[in-house]
């Protein structure tokens, strides 16, 4: 009699998981999108436009940095959504004529728009430099000395090819985890 009651107890088992196998199925995208947003969809669309950047690299960027938390800071103290530093935000800022409050600039920076505008902007100058993502996105995380420093060394190759050689375990899995989310993002939108 034990025997009977725990084959029901399996079968009862195996249909829960063929249910919810099959309800996630039909709403996999759905659930995706709640995971992978796209936040702030017109602000994105006008820098990604005007700097030349894929909007789904800059989502992914964003959703790496910051999980779109506006009020993110970092250890380091990057700030915003796609966590810029200050001395970066005032140096970009400065090029795109922008003037921020010096007496404020982590404040401005923590600006949605401020932060999209100076993000993408960087991301572009990296990428036009490097021509590669994965190479750029090394640069964003690790900074550009770093990054030329360990292509002069042949650490790691220009054209990025091989960023499993990146030396900093947190930018090798920073570089990885943009370029999965991206490709998700590629897939949703």
């Amino acid at each position: 009699m034990k025997k009977i009651f725990t084959n029901k107890k399996l079968i009862i088992f195996i249909i829960i998981i063929i249910i919810v196998f099959v309800f996630l199925g039909m709403f996999k995208d759905k659930i995706l999108k709640i995971i992978y947003p796209q936040n702030y969809k017109e602000i994105v669309s006008i820098y990604a436009e005007k700097y030349g950047v894929e909007e789904n690299l800059i989502y992914a960027v964003i959703k790496a940095e910051s999980n779109f938390n506006h009020e993110a800071v970092s250890h380091k103290g990057a700030i915003g959504i796609m966590q810029i530093m200050e001395e970066t935000g005032e140096e970009i800022a400065t090029k795109l004529g922008m003037e921020l409050d010096s007496e404020n600039v982590r404040e401005e920076l923590s600006k949605i728009e401020n932060n999209i505008n100076i993000g993408t902007n960087y991301l572009s100058i990296l990428l036009e430099k490097y021509k590669s993502k994965e190479v750029a996105l090394a640069a964003y995380n690790a900074g550009i000395g770093t990054v030329d420093n360990w292509i002069e060394k042949n650490i790691i190759k220009a054209d990025g090819t091989d960023i499993e050689n990146i030396p900093y375990k947190e930018t090798n899995n920073y570089v990885r985890k943009i370029l999965r989310d991206y490709k998700i993002y590629c897939e949703l939108y």
